[in-house]
């Protein structure tokens, strides 16, 4: 695999040769596109004092769609040649029957750059990433006598694709990718507890390699670690809980965003169909999804279809005014593309997705928030978390939470999970902080077995009446 600009058409397959195919493809349908995609991966894992991970992955192929209403054909190949593209066409054509559809018109153009066209496996030396990796090893040691493993990561991709639809109309986007990860452990009395740090974006690894980048990585997981050693088992019942700010945007993206997307609704199976323009949260609660931001991990110039990504408002003060739509399920409901369809790959179709989803913030002090809090948890942490898309209940469990009583900060507590429903909580946000802010850039979402970067962000916050699953004793 070269560095060169990709060029899907070539003498195994030009462009004109392409374009007759997927026309004959798409003949009488609704909508369908070519997507080419070349991606190339590397991912570095120094863990316990050695070097334990160099892996590199190179890859390229295409996906071949046919849309007739609620129908997709879809077909791929690692191989781009016209023979594979002709059987895909063939496969593809199947789900179209004859036809009779209209096909719809060409996403808008757009000359927004939103990350650097940039390699960033090429952005340091090999030996370069290996030695900060043995740097960030002897850092995290040296930082406290109780860490007794060390695990850092560092990983860049570039992903390069090209759409081109019936009509001639193409687009192309080069979309880098980087991230470093810390990981320690620490043991004290013969108990272990473990903290991780990371994050990146759509940028190059110059900046993640800085010291003072990853040294602040080192730091806040070698933070977590040594509260979780004081932690004491979690109460259980039904209590208020105060969110921090940033990473745990994660419990909104999973117990309402996936909810708030354009397939589910359109079918009737998500918890929100049928409530357009209601109010489904308190007073204050504004929820946007935004592509459009440069560098963050979630943001995508254009979507997997071609449409530019944007910046949607979902909820406004409490009423839901938005989906996030692909062009398939705006078209069947009657609104426009909303640059939501995203594929994990040239071998899956795309489908409304997330891109960075938030909570605006609001005028209440975060201190003020958790001084108000009588008898709770404040999580600042999330790890893992499951949801009902039909019915919006969740389970999330806390990396990092508190005991508050009379608005008093306590001791850390450790196997705290919360539970509840995305749309009861919406309604019962009694607090909104003024310090929005967005994670670090380490989602990934996954969907009908697809994954894709993410971002989530919000305020501190105050919920009432969540479950929270723990130990009294």
């Amino acid at each position: 695999m070269t560095d060169a600009p990709f060029s899907p058409f070539d003498d195994s397959l030009d462009r004109e040769t392409a374009l007759k195919v997927l026309r004959a493809a798409t003949d009488g349908a609704d909508d369908g596109e070519l997507f080419l995609e070349r991606r190339r991966s590397e991912a570095l894992v120094f863990d316990d004092g050695r070097l334990r991970t160099a892996s590199y992955d190179a890859g390229m192929g295409f996906g071949l769609r046919a849309v007739r209403g609620e129908v997709t054909g879809y077909a791929h190949s690692t191989e781009i040649t016209e023979s594979a593209l002709k059987r895909a066409a063939e496969t593809a054509r199947l789900a179209v029957g004859d036809g009779g559809g209209t096909r719809a018109d060409a996403p808008a153009a757009t000359n927004k750059k939103l990350y650097t066209d940039d390699d960033p496996i090429a952005g340091a030396p090999f030996p370069v990433k290996i030695e900060t990796l043995r740097e960030i090893d002897a850092f995290a040691r040296d930082l406290d006598p109780r860490v007794v493993q060390v695990s850092a990561t560092i990983a860049a991709s570039l992903q390069e694709v090209e759409i081109l639809r019936p009509d001639g109309h193409s687009v192309r986007d080069v979309r880098p990718m980087t991230r470093v990860n810390v990981s320690v452990i620490v043991e004290e009395n013969g108990r272990r507890e473990s903290g991780t740090a990371g994050g990146g974006g759509r940028v190059g690894l110059d900046g993640l390699l800085a010291p003072q980048d990853w040294q602040a990585k080192a730091r806040e997981a070698l933070r977590v670690a040594v509260v979780n050693l004081g932690a004491v088992p979690a109460p259980a019942g039904v209590m208020d809980v105060v969110l921090g700010p940033g990473w745990p945007g994660i419990l909104l993206h999973e117990a309402i965003g996936h909810g708030l997307e354009g397939d589910f609704n359109r079918k009737g199976s998500s918890a929100f169909a049928g409530l357009m323009g209601q109010r489904i949260a308190s007073p204050g609660v504004t929820v946007l999804d935004d592509g459009t931001i440069p560098d963050r991990r979630g943001s995508i110039s254009v979507d997997d279809e071609g449409t530019p990504s944007g910046k949607n408002t979902l909820i406004e003060d409490g009423i839901l005014v938005g989906y996030m739509q692909d062009r398939q399920n705006a078209r069947l409901m009657g609104v426009t593309s909303t640059g939501n369809g995203r594929r994990e790959s040239y071998a899956n179709a795309p489908m409304p997705r997330m891109t960075n989803t938030y909570m605006l913030g609001g005028d209440t002090a975060p201190g003020d928030i958790v001084a108000g809090l009588k008898d709770g948890i404040y999580a600042v942490g999330f790890g893992g978390g499951q949801v009902d898309i039909t019915n919006g209940k969740f389970v999330f469990s806390c990396t990092e939470a508190y005991r508050v009583q009379d608005g008093k900060v306590g001791a850390p507590v450790r196997g705290a999970t919360l539970i509840g429903d995305g749309s009861t909580a919406l309604k019962h946000i009694r607090a909104i902080g003024n310090d929005m802010a967005l994670d670090p850039g380490m989602g990934n979402c996954g969907k009908a077995g697809q994954w894709v970067p993410v971002g989530v962000g919000q305020p501190t916050l105050m919920i009432g009446g969540l479950t929270v699953g723990g130990s009294a004793s």
